[in-house]
């Protein structure tokens, strides 16, 4: 087991290493500028997008793709990610988290698009597609696509798993006196249960759940908010000058600061990773352009609601600097694991609420992993059917091999299942974020078609043959009349 720690240790380092923190900030800052910063200014037409999108008798609706990305980008990350990011980096990580949902959410609008715009049509009519299917038609690369996939169905579907149902059994254990195990095997089964129902399934569950999860998180970070208004202030001062390195406490941290703000906020956002692209795929809208920006709206909800509200509760209560007599904190000591991260946030709502906010948080918890390992089956399945298109045994494989995956959490060490899960996230944002930067020029493209086709006084529509994309499946036949 130590031999194999090291290992991915070392790999991890490799994969998260600086190259990979300036790539995910420099790739969403160039989309940004070359689009004009898109995120900022058509922040309307995502919203009206989000609530009148279209139907969809074959596929999922553009509500249920965004409430499906939402809840696979709300997970651990958002609180347990959190957590550590401040822990080993400071408040100012949070700042850094922040800057890198902005940017990013143009790369989120990058791979969503492209997703769109090189989707298929399955036998039974769905739509499916993501970085796989666009790199290997855009890129004419086969064996970089399925490099691709492969990665994805070892991160999503094997490697990441595990580290979500050991944060729910660790907080249900230190909540209710739950064994570990049985939350485990519990959760499995009604998991399964839903991910056996495939996209639309899973979609129907995301439309409701991720909504409510996520007002009821917030509203409680406001609550929490408010019993220490007078700290806010000097909360966000703490932040801006821990994050340039200007308060002495953290002056000497501010690389690791800018790195974990930025590690952390890939791993909870997912912006650049691919991820929400392989969702977002699945969608039907007119036009690629109408899924990109409604998934960059995605990339705000998850870090700048989502994680802010994490850290608010964290840093308003103080339980990220209670030290004991040693000078180790008091909520990690003793504690070997990473994804005890997750303790500050409900000793923060404990302090606050009393015994009802750790429990509460039990149950909301809940809720966020759920949702994730969702999309994280839907991201697996989806690049399985990539490599071998509608071969029902794989399917099925997948889905054994994915609740096996998540039992393994309640087993195995807790710190080789943060590393397994970061080692995942990182092989997918290099390799996706390479792709979509060597076809920026077809998502710049597909932005200016949408635009123009606005400002004409038209419902945008897109024309495949336009682009030179070769519509095998006859994804958009039935908008080329309109």
């Amino acid at each position: 087991m130590e031999a194999f720690k090291s290992a991915m240790d070392g790999l991890n380092s490799i994969l998260w290493s600086t190259p990979l923190v300036v790539l995910c900030l420099l790739a969403g800052i160039w989309f940004s500028v070359a689009m004009k910063f898109p995120q900022f200014r058509l922040i309307k037409d995502m919203v009206h997008l989000l609530v009148h999108g279209e139907k969809s008798e074959t596929g999922i609706t553009p509500f249920q793709a965004f409430a499906a990305t939402v809840g696979s980008r709300v997970g651990m990350g958002n609180i347990a990610g959190v957590a550590t990011a401040i822990f080993f980096g400071g408040p100012g990580a949070i700042f850094w988290m922040w800057i890198l949902a902005l940017v990013g959410a143009a790369s989120a609008f990058m791979e969503s698009a492209l997703a769109q715009a090189y989707k298929e049509r399955t036998g039974n009519g769905e739509y499916i597609g993501g970085p796989a299917y666009f790199i290997e038609k855009a890129l004419h690369c086969k064996p970089y696509a399925i490099i691709f996939a492969i990665a994805t169905i070892l991160g999503p579907g094997i490697l990441m798993p595990g580290l979500h149902i050991n944060s729910i059994a660790s907080t249900f254990n230190q909540a209710f006196g739950l064994n570990t195990i049985l939350v485990g095997a519990v959760f499995c089964a009604i998991l399964a249960l839903v991910i056996c129902g495939g996209i639309k399934r899973i979609a129907n569950v995301a439309e409701y759940m991720a909504p409510v999860m996520c007002v009821i998180y917030v509203v409680l970070s406001l609550i929490v908010l408010c019993m220490n208004i007078t700290k806010v202030p000097s909360m966000f001062g703490l932040i801006f000058s821990s994050a340039f390195g200007l308060n002495p406490l953290f002056g000497g941290i501010l690389g690791s600061t800018i790195a974990w703000g930025v590690k952390r906020g890939v791993y909870s956002n997912e912006a650049g990773q691919g991820s929400g692209a392989i969702v977002s795929a699945a969608a039907e809208c007119s036009h690629p352009a109408k899924q990109g920006l409604i998934q960059a709206f995605s990339v705000y909800i998850d870090t700048m609601v989502v994680c802010t509200a994490s850290g608010l509760m964290i840093l308003l209560t103080g339980t990220w600097n209670t030290v004991g007599a040693d000078g180790v904190s008091m909520i990690v000591e003793n504690v070997p694991g990473l994804q005890y991260g997750i303790l500050w946030a409900q000793t923060a709502l404990g302090s606050a609420f009393g015994v009802f906010g750790s429990k509460a948080l039990a149950i909301i918890i809940i809720m966020f992993v759920f949702t994730s390992l969702m999309g994280y089956y839907y991201q697996a399945e989806a690049n399985i059917r990539y490599m071998v298109k509608e071969n029902n045994i794989a399917i099925w494989i997948i889905r054994v091999v994915f609740i096996v995956s998540c039992f393994s959490g309640v087993l195995f060490d807790g710190d080789i299942i943060w590393t397994m899960g970061d080692s995942g996230v990182g092989l997918m944002a290099w390799l996706n974020i390479a792709a979509i930067l060597l076809l920026s020029r077809k998502g710049f493209a597909l932005l200016r078609d949408y635009e123009t086709q606005k400002k004409a006084g038209k419902d945008p529509v897109f024309h495949p043959q336009e682009f030179g994309i070769e519509d095998s499946t006859g994804v958009w036949d039935k908008y080329q009349n309109r």
